[in-house]
């Protein structure tokens, strides 16, 4: 199964609704915006970091048109010194490759060691976008749909403001 089924079936077997929006590869925010005029709601931008030693791994997410400096999100999460995982760790971790990183990517972590920061501004929005899986698809889900698929991941999550 590829992995945008997978997370549709996933969706569907939790009685998640959702629209999804097939596309060609989107590598960047720009070429995306393109793409995502007629998606309403808040698109989301995702990084997969690591601690220093290693072995302590994090999906940041928050709106696709802020830049996070690592320094300042380093001491807004209090995790120690953070840097950008690299493809085999993001692989290991949620069975993803880079372009592709998303929230989605938890339903591969199933011994939830993937710690979850969220930008607290992200509940205003009604809706949130974000890949299945794979930047070649887009995905539209409510809101509280979205916080019931993480509270069923069973990651360690955590709202707060990220900028």
């Amino acid at each position: 199964m590829d992995k945008i089924s997978n997370v549709l079936n996933f969706l569907e077997s939790l009685s998640i609704p959702y629209t999804l929006f097939r596309h060609p590869s989107l590598p960047t925010i720009d070429i995306a915006m393109e793409y995502w005029k007629e998606i309403t709601g808040t698109h989301c931008k995702n990084i997969f970091l690591r601690n220093h030693k290693g072995d302590k791994h994090y999906l940041v997410i928050f709106e696709c048109h802020h830049e996070l400096n690592i320094h300042d999100l380093e001491k807004r999460l209090r995790e120690g010194k953070l840097s950008f995982a690299s493809p085999q760790r993001l692989e290991a971790n949620l069975g993803l490759s880079p372009g592709s990183v998303s929230p989605f990517g938890l339903v591969n972590d199933t011994e939830h060691k993937v710690k979850v920061f969220i930008d607290i501004n992200l509940l205003a929005s009604e809706y949130l976008s974000f890949h299945p899986n794979d930047n070649t698809a887009t995905l539209l889900i409510k809101t509280d749909d979205f916080k019931n698929f993480l509270k069923i991941c069973k990651n360690e999550c955590h709202f707060q403001e990220l900028y």
